[in-house]
């Protein structure tokens, strides 16, 4: 289910994201936005509507310390953040003495992020992402599509990946968090 798609421009961060819902053979068009904003953040998720909700209501970002590093902060306070609240929801699982999230995109600081179910914190070289069932569609997509504007960039891709993908459908929702934020 889903296809997150995000890239960064001129220092402003662009995440888009599909309404589906899938289960098995199922697909559902959920009215509820898996593109939102909080605070100094935007967020695309994929995996559960249950951690996106979590992110959404219940999530805290902490506050970063004008000295701390961008990267540092999301590796250290923004996850041990995250994992509070995904565990404090009820949503966080363990397997094996290991500790499962979601996976979700995250616009922060004129950077975006991949957050894996893992806890990992990747940031692309090719300053785009994409995360879900339609992510390998829209990676070639943005690739393809180096000269267009950034939110057009983004509909070709979501676009792209629900022509080839079962588990993608609009509508398609964007945020965008400026360079200024």
């Amino acid at each position: 289910m889903t296809c997150i798609v995000g890239l960064v421009n001129k220092g402003s961060v662009h995440i888009g994201g599909d309404s589906a819902s899938a289960s098995g053979h199922s697909l559902t068009v959920r009215a509820d936005r898996k593109v939102f904003r909080k605070q100094d953040f935007i967020f695309g998720f994929t995996s559960s509507f249950r951690m996106g909700q979590l992110l959404a209501h219940a999530f805290e970002p902490p506050e970063r310390h004008a000295k701390t590093d961008v990267y540092a902060f999301m590796v250290t306070e923004f996850v041990n953040a995250l994992r509070r609240c995904l565990q404090d929801g009820g949503f966080a699982q363990r397997h094996n003495e290991t500790e499962r999230g979601g996976t979700f995109l995250v616009g922060y600081a004129g950077r975006l992020f991949k957050i894996d179910a893992d806890y990992q914190v990747g940031e692309t070289a090719d300053r785009f992402d994409a995360c879900g069932c339609g992510q390998q569609i829209a990676l070639g997509a943005l690739f393809a599509s180096p000269h267009s504007p950034p939110l057009e960039r983004l509909a070709i891709a979501l676009n792209a990946a629900e022509r080839f993908s079962t588990g993608v459908r609009g509508p398609f929702h964007f945020e965008t968090l400026d360079s200024a934020e």
